[in-house]
């Protein structure tokens, strides 16, 4: 019984760092960009973009598909970032626990 009650206390816990977690992650912002910084995409941690710069040099007539292109990769890159990120934090979090292999968090 006494294993229990101290099983409970540490989910208690892990509940409570996962929501202080998930909070931090809503704070990130992370940039990701593509041809060579010509588009840059930042997104939050929530993956919501941002913000969203173009270099003036591509806005040339006849180049919309590339802008297109290039905005898909940077927000994909940024994107990458913040999952990264998000990685990261849980595996910290999680450290020394007996989490079954291939399990995601947070749930």
């Amino acid at each position: 019984m006494k294993d229990l009650l101290g099983l409970m206390g540490k989910a208690k816990e892990m509940q409570a760092k996962m929501q202080a977690m998930q909070e931090e992650i809503a704070l990130l912002e992370m940039t990701g960009q593509s041809g060579g910084g010509l588009v840059t995409v930042t997104l939050t941690g929530k993956s919501e973009m941002k913000a969203l710069k173009i270099d003036p040099s591509l806005v040339k007539e006849g180049e919309g598909e590339i802008i297109e292109d290039l905005i898909v990769a940077a927000h994909n890159d940024a994107k990458a970032k913040v999952e990264a990120a998000m990685q990261e934090k849980t595996r910290a979090l999680t450290a020394g626990l007996p989490i079954p292999p291939g399990m995601k968090l947070p749930f």
